[in-house]
């Protein structure tokens, strides 16, 4: 008997174990993985151009010689630029990386070698460059094909192109034939798709008619394998909201006691997206099944008043209310805050985390168990074991990218089917919250609260630092505060960031008599908290810090935020870090300074900084810069690692495959009909995951 998909790669011609082994670091193990294992780009070979035509903007391929190959050190800095000149009859150009691609990978390169290079023609500092290109030595490879469409594969080392290309041929001729369609006919047909087995086979087969549609991703076969992928998640989704709507929840009562105390005490007026947020979170607790709703809002927007009158309502009937936060000082805050409103009106809190002494901690778990405590906030330390809770009624998540669903998950099992609300101040562009939250219903708060100024945002070149600490000198003598925020704590050989410990002596003799205090992640939780209170009373003027204020931390009299190495921060990062500031009366300040080197994708986050404080077009941008991948973090948000669909180019299919995922299950919650035997099938043989359906057959 031939190969089979589940064959292990290392029985396909010509692999054996030494090369199976680099397949596995591209998680490919079987001969059906190598099917799936997409070409990442389509290389023209009659888009080759001559070097002196090169012009900003385009992809292009062409052939040269190495004249230079070297690595240049950046200033006083660790950090390095790679750089090959390559020439050509016509004249040369520098292609440049700011990272590796991976270890060794410059060896192959030396003055006089012959390489085609690959890739997207920039313009850097008025100088026609290009960054990070595909280069391959020319010499003794005699390529398949001269002329015509390539596909072009992710690499690892000692996995080439041409060596790629002959596995994946090697495979459609040995085992294409093998491939079993997964998709009802009724939605091949009704969403216009070509088969499964033809559509793997002709990706890796590119055509020549329409060069711009497959480099595009656009052909009916890249189409259908993206349906596809968008389609088993989006099943998921709509098995998870189904499910949910089936489970009998805590119904609530419409009572109006502690929540009408708690307006009277207000010192503002809520504004109308938290009027009409609450409205709908009121109107799920309610109904006979558990709320599952995010709340998405930007930074200031005031989620935490409208959690902690959600929570009124619950504890009103009689139920516990947990709130968990990511770090300890954040759940502090809220604990402070809750106190605040809730200690006077008879509720009893509690608080929750691992810095807790043991004898403290289990004290505090009897009290939660025995329903002692009504409304208990903490960090982690919420979803151990250990604790468990009398009448668990409402969980609400406070920045929720920042767990994993499996804690999401782990703190609603401790109180059966209790209601979830989920709140993130990262707002998340629709699309990807279509794919990661599709099985929640969501709320928006845009506006913020009246009276906040806007805050002005400036980038400055490290040149620049005097003038920057001259005015958060001046700052400081106008009664006010500031933050100084670095990317890491201690120097590391690795990167030569000018770190926080460092930075917070040398500022402590730069400001005299001014007081500089330092607060990273590796405090301990009690100097953690005494120099945040320090802060908060002003016996600190400047707060050197890592990213750990990045969330939760409000000190109204702090109005500048400037942030080192800001290239080095993603865009919801920084935007977090910004909100540190304009909390009170005082305008207030973000000064981003960037190092060496700036790369286009940095110059695009730091740039959209300037322009706006809108944290949905700062998440839409973010999306289009980084793309769906590293947005939010696979394993923290639980989205796929999707191996060819894209959520930013592909956002039409997304719907498509939701509404075809949400018809199924609708209709056929057990996949019991005919028509969706195939996708039953799919699932009990393993060629798609099980764990959807656990239950089925």
């Amino acid at each position: 008997m031939g190969i089979q998909l589940d064959t292990p790669v290392q029985f396909i011609k010509g692999v054996g174990p030494k090369i199976s082994a680099l397949l596995a670091r591209k998680d490919i193990h079987k001969v059906g993985d190598v099917l799936q294992w997409f070409p990442r780009s389509y290389e023209d070979r009659r888009a080759a151009k001559q070097i002196s035509d090169l012009r900003p903007g385009q992809l292009v391929s062409f052939v040269g010689e190495i004249l230079i190959c070297r690595d240049i050190q950046m200033g006083r800095t660790r950090r390095r630029i790679y750089e090959l000149v390559v020439k050509d009859a016509t004249g040369r150009i520098a292609c440049k990386w700011f990272r590796v691609p991976f270890k060794d990978y410059f060896k192959a390169f030396t003055p006089g070698s012959q390489v085609r290079v690959t890739g997207e023609v920039k313009n850097y500092r008025g100088v026609t460059e290009i960054h990070h290109p595909e280069v391959r030595l020319t010499e003794g490879d005699s390529e398949e094909v001269e002329s015509g469409l390539l596909p072009i594969y992710s690499e690892t080392e000692g996995l080439n192109q041409k060596l790629i290309r002959r596995i994946v041929g090697t495979v459609i001729g040995d085992a294409g034939g093998l491939v079993e369609e997964t998709l009802p006919e009724w939605i091949l047909k009704d969403f216009d798709l070509p088969p499964l087995n033809e559509s793997l086979m002709k990706v890796h087969q590119p055509g020549e008619e329409d060069v711009t549609t497959w480099q595009q991703f656009r052909t009916p076969h890249h189409r259908r394998l993206i349906f596809e992928e968008f389609f088993w998640m989006e099943l998921l989704l709509a098995r998870s909201k189904v499910s949910a709507i089936k489970e009998k929840g805590f119904q609530m009562k419409p009572v109006a006691g502690l929540a009408q105390k708690i307006r009277a005490d207000l010192p503002f007026k809520l504004t109308d997206g938290q009027e009409s947020c609450l409205a709908e979170i009121t109107g799920d607790l309610l109904k006979p099944h558990p709320m599952h709703r995010l709340v998405q809002g930007d930074v200031g927007c005031g989620k935490t008043i409208v959690s902690f009158l959600s929570a009124a309502l619950v504890l009103d009937n009689g139920f516990q209310v947990a709130i968990m936060a990511p770090t300890e000082i954040l759940a502090e805050q809220h604990f402070k805050k809750a106190q605040e409103i809730f200690s006077h009106l008879g509720i009893k809190l509690g608080f929750l985390s691992g810095g807790l002494k043991e004898k403290e901690s289990q004290k505090m778990r009897d009290e939660v168990e025995s329903g002692n405590i009504q409304l208990v906030i903490g960090t982690h330390a919420l979803i151990q074991e250990n604790v468990s809770f009398k009448n668990l009624g409402l969980v609400v998540i406070d920045e929720q990218h920042r767990f994993g669903v499996k804690q999401r998950a782990q703190l609603k099992q401790k109180g059966g089917h209790p209601h979830m609300l989920i709140m993130t101040a990262t707002p998340i562009p629709r699309t990807l919250a279509m794919s990661v939250y599709g099985d929640l219903d969501v709320s928006v708060i845009k506006e913020l609260p009246q009276g906040r100024i806007p805050i002005t945002t400036r980038v400055v070149h490290d040149n620049k630092k005097k003038q920057v600490f001259d005015f958060v000198r001046d700052q400081i003598g106008k009664g006010r505060q500031a933050y100084v925020i670095y990317p890491l704590v201690e120097e590391t050989e690795k990167m030569d960031l000018q770190n926080a410990t460092d930075a917070a002596a040398q500022l402590t003799e730069e400001l005299k008599p001014y007081t500089v205090g330092l607060v990273h992640g590796r405090l301990k939780p009690q100097e953690k908290e005494e120099l945040m209170g320090r802060f908060k009373r002003g016996e600190i003027h400047v707060l050197v810090s890592t990213t750990v204020v990045e969330v939760g931390v409000d000190v109204p009299n702090a109005t500048v935020m400037v942030i080192e190495h800001a290239e080095r921060f993603g865009l919801a990062q920084l935007h977090q870090l910004r909100g540190r500031v304009g909390r009170g009366s005082h305008k207030s300040y973000c000064i981003l300074i960037s190092g060496y080197a700036l790369s286009d994708e940095g110059k695009k986050r730091l740039s959209v900084m300037e322009q706006t404080q809108d944290g949905f077009r700062i998440a839409e941008e973010d999306l289009l810069i980084r793309g769906p991948g590293e947005f939010m973090g696979t394993r923290q948000s639980g989205l796929p690692g999707f191996r060819l669909a894209n959520l930013v180019r592909d956002v039409e299919l997304l719907a498509l495959a939701r509404k075809a995922a949400f018809k199924v299950i609708e209709t056929d919650p057990e996949l019991k009909k005919a028509e969706n035997l195939k996708l039953k099938n799919a699932i009990l043989q393993g060629r798609r995951p099980a764990l959807l359906f656990a239950q089925i057959g």
